[in-house]
């Protein structure tokens, strides 16, 4: 086995490293419920267009596989979904995030296309 050098770049590296795993775990430390996964859609229809959200786990129930396509399979065999309404607003620092205004049904006529929405901002899970 060959001895690792620790340069200087290295030991940036580590320490950044370090520094990120450790305030990503700073929040479970104290005790802090760690917040579940949304996944956030833009829903297309004919005169609007809606960016909609889901808890990764309910998502779960309805299916497995690509989410786009789960939500999309539900959609059509359901013939309507209900799923979180969602828009930019400011959290208690100040900061921006995405936050769930309210629950909004998607009727399959209405939907003419589901796409992954990437948020350029934290998303705030539902409240229940």
């Amino acid at each position: 086995m060959r001895d690792v050098v620790l340069t200087p770049r290295r030991a940036l590296v580590a320490g950044i490293v370090g520094g990120i795993a450790a305030v990503a775990l700073r929040g479970r430390a104290n005790g802090q419920p760690a917040q579940p996964e949304v996944l956030l859609f833009r829903i297309v229809g004919p005169r609007d267009t809606i960016t909609a959200g889901i808890t990764a786990a309910e998502l779960a129930t309805w299916g497995r596989g690509e989410a786009v396509t789960v939500l999309a399979e539900r959609l059509v065999a359901a013939g309507q979904i209900t799923l979180w309404s969602y828009a930019v607003g400011r959290a208690a620092d100040g900061s921006l995030r995405m936050e769930p205004r309210g629950r909004v049904a998607v009727l399959r006529n209405d939907a003419v296309r589901i796409e992954p929405y990437r948020a350029a901002h934290p998303v705030a899970a539902p409240s229940s």
